[in-house]
């Protein structure tokens, strides 16, 4: 029997994170070689406007250098190293902008793009640019767990995909979804604080379920069980592998 009826989408966690420098294109090309369904990714803005991939409002942590994102321009930030931290034979790899990973990745590959720096309209401005150039908009989430930015950016773009991302095991997942406000296309919780009634309450009422970040084997075999839509890990070829097996 096929353990796994309605098989979750893999999503690689800053591409390939547990086997490459997060958000390199290094990691986001191994996700895509892993077999990923999709990646998701963080992203800054820089000082001239541009959309940094990073997970940090910082480079201190994943490159050779130091500073906020946003008081440095394009030009300064590719000058640092994003990959030697991780091992040497990454040595060299850059800090990617979002326009860099949807030149990557291929359009039948899902993105998912969170925003972590605050709601501006260089933000929207750019980003949008960006959705309509590479014909993205269709096959990119928008996620962040600043609701309102999602809100602002919605309301500009009716069609733009958003994800809600929390932390916590609410009373009424599929709610939150209802009363936010807008057209809203998945939910984005931690792995452990969303039971399998809630996915299947949300997903029953047409919305996607990508809890994050499940790495372990058997955390991976609970949400699949559970019936998440997609699951974000940083491990992609782990969690296919898994998926392969129960089938």
């Amino acid at each position: 029997m096929n353990v796994v009826q309605n098989r979750p989408l893999v999503i690689g966690h800053r591409g390939a994170a547990g086997e490459a420098p997060e958000n390199t294109l290094a990691s986001f090309a191994l996700a895509v070689k892993q077999g990923a369904d999709g990646v998701e990714l963080d992203v800054h803005l820089s000082a001239d406007g541009e959309l940094i991939v990073c997970h940090d409002p910082t480079v201190n942590r994943t490159t050779d250098g130091a500073g906020v994102i946003a008081d440095q321009t394009v030009e300064q930030l590719r000058r640092l190293d994003a990959g030697r931290w991780f091992d040497e034979k990454y040595a060299g790899e850059h800090v990617p902008t979002l326009e860099e990973v949807f030149r990557l990745i291929p359009p039948e590959v899902m993105i998912n793009v969170e925003i972590k720096c605050p709601y501006s309209a260089r933000l929207q401005m750019r980003l949008f640019e960006l959705l309509k150039l590479y014909d993205r908009l269709e096959g990119t989430v928008v996620s962040s767990f600043n609701h309102k930015i999602l809100h602002s950016l919605q309301a500009a773009e009716p069609a733009l995909k958003v994800g809600l991302l929390y932390d916590a095991n609410l009373v009424d997942h599929r709610r939150m979804a209802e009363l936010s406000g807008m057209n809203v296309y998945s939910l984005h919780p931690y792995h452990l604080l969303i039971d399998p009634e809630d996915a299947a309450d949300a997903t029953a009422h047409g919305l996607q379920v990508y809890p994050f970040t499940v790495n372990d084997e058997g955390q991976m075999h609970r949400a699949v069980k559970a019936g998440m839509s997609g699951i974000i890990t940083d491990y992609p070829a782990r969690l296919r592998s898994l998926l392969e097996r129960l089938t």
